[in-house]
């Protein structure tokens, strides 16, 4: 390795690691933005937000990668020929291609350990995040009751209180209906309690003072009336069972058959499943259709070709005018039969054909990312040359845009390949095959020394268009 691709790696790779984190950063900052109502009030442990946010950034490591590789890519030779280093090696014979080269090997190489971090670290990042996820999103939030509001989550229970001191476990009129199956319904009373929650937060006790319990029993009826009892008390220890809002995990396996919990052979065996799978539906059809219309039995292709197309009123003619009507009516009824009995194979074919469409795309996803880093290097490397910007004002102004131009075509492409507007593989890789050609663009520009983002350029360029419409008005104009 030569002293100039020691310098251009190293000049690279400084750059590529802060705007890689700071990527990540942005799309973790992201995702918590998304989930952050179902993240506030959960009581969660700080080790379980900690986990949900490591799992996360894993799945989001090969999405930054690309927008790393671009402003990073921009940054090193922007400041390359800011500081007139390109001009040097330009003057010194070397071509651009030839000091893009090391880059472009380094490049590769994080695209390959993008395509393998994708495929063996995802999968296992991805069940353990989306899990994580559900259990959170689905757990009750924290115990927490409000001053004049009536308070549900406890199962079987009903909890209101009027006022609560700031020490948040005096409580002022306390009222609890107790409507748990088993017995009749039952009202506490109290003017004043405590609320003390146990060491291990399984069960809270209310503490109360000065109050009345209210209890109908040895109700046999509509017809017989029930006792209704009330008994008054100086001192009442209530006890609340807090199971329910513990955070739980439910069995991860329950979403390790998700095609985002898979790697490539993993999808490739699941693909060859669902396809064999897709072929009972055409021997279903089959069936349906011989069964109900057993004439294609008889069908063979020389009758197929010597008979005439039969017409609407060949065949009435054909048959006797007195059973048309009774014919035409079991023609119809049988094909009413038939379409409603391929009802329900024709939407589980749907369903499953989506599915297949769902495992290929996310085979694809594994390819298109890890190839985006290449891509992104193709067109930063010769817009920073061009643009001759360094630092992370201009860079990151056109690393955002070209982002955004990729993350479109991705988003449209994964949308039309899920719906089977595309195929597959050309839905997942539209978004590189539209920036290819800008990259070859940019590269064929920065070769032959562009002034493409050069204002001088378009104001020579504006002064000569200004002059030139300014001679074609003189001579449209009539002498005297």
């Amino acid at each position: 390795m030569k002293k100039l691709d020691k310098l251009i790696i190293k000049t690279f790779l400084g750059p590529f690691v802060a705007t890689f984190f700071v990527t990540l950063f942005v799309l973790v900052m992201q995702f918590l933005w998304k989930y952050v109502d179902d993240l506030v009030g959960k009581g969660l442990d700080t080790v379980v937000i900690i986990q949900l946010i490591a799992y996360t950034s894993a799945t989001l490591v090969t999405l930054a990668l690309p927008l790393a590789v671009l402003l990073s890519s921009i940054m090193t030779f922007g400041n390359l020929g800011e500081s007139f280093e390109l001009v040097a090696l330009k003057s010194s014979g070397i071509s651009l291609l030839r000091f893009i080269r090391p880059l472009m090997v380094v490049c590769s190489f994080i695209g390959f350990l993008a395509f393998l971090f994708a495929n063996y670290v995802i999968p296992v990042a991805n069940l353990q995040a989306k899990s994580l996820l559900y259990d959170i999103t689905n757990s009750k939030p924290a115990f927490n009751i409000k001053a004049g509001v009536f308070y549900r989550d406890i199962p079987g229970y009903t909890i209101k209180v009027a006022q609560k001191d700031k020490d948040n476990q005096t409580i002022h009129q306390v009222m609890i209906f107790d409507n748990q199956s088993g017995g009749g319904d039952k009202v506490i009373l109290a003017e004043k309690g405590q609320m003390v929650l146990t060491a291990n937060k399984r069960f809270l006790y209310f503490i109360l003072e000065n109050g009345w319990r209210y209890e109908e029993r040895g109700n046999r009826g509509y017809t017989v009336p029930g006792d209704m009892i009330r008994l008054g008390f100086k001192k009442y220890s209530k006890a609340f069972d807090l199971s329910s809002f513990a955070f739980n995990r439910l069995n991860m396996d329950l979403f390790a058959s998700n095609q985002q919990m898979l790697n490539i052979k993993q999808l490739d065996v699941a693909i060859d499943s669902l396809e064999k799978a897709q072929t009972i539906f055409g021997k279903t059809v089959n069936a349906y259709v011989t069964v109900r219309f057993p004439f294609f039995r008889w069908k063979d292709s020389a009758w197929a070709a010597t008979a005439p197309p039969l017409k609407v009123k060949d065949f009435e003619n054909i048959i006797p005018e007195k059973n048309r009507r009774a014919v035409l009516e079991r023609a119809e009824q049988s094909v009413r039969e038939t379409l409603g009995s391929l009802d329900a194979p024709t939407k589980e074919y749907s369903e499953k054909h989506s599915v297949i469409l769902m495992h290929k795309v996310e085979w694809q996803r594994k390819f298109t990312l890890a190839a985006a880093c290449v891509v992104m290097f193709l067109i930063g490397a010769p817009l920073g040359s061009i643009i001759r910007k360094g630092g992370l004002g201009t860079p990151l102004v056109f690393a955002v845009i070209f982002f955004v131009i990729f993350n479109i075509f991705f988003m449209i492409g994964e949308k039309m390949a899920r719906s089977g507007v595309m195929f597959t593989w050309s839905g997942m890789w539209l978004s590189n095959i539209v920036l290819l050609p800008i990259a070859g663009f940019l590269i064929y520009k920065a070769m032959n020394d562009s002034n493409l983002f050069n204002k001088e350029f378009y104001f020579r360029i504006y002064q000569k268009v200004k002059k030139f419409l300014q001679k074609f008005k003189s001579k449209k104009q009539p002498t005297i």
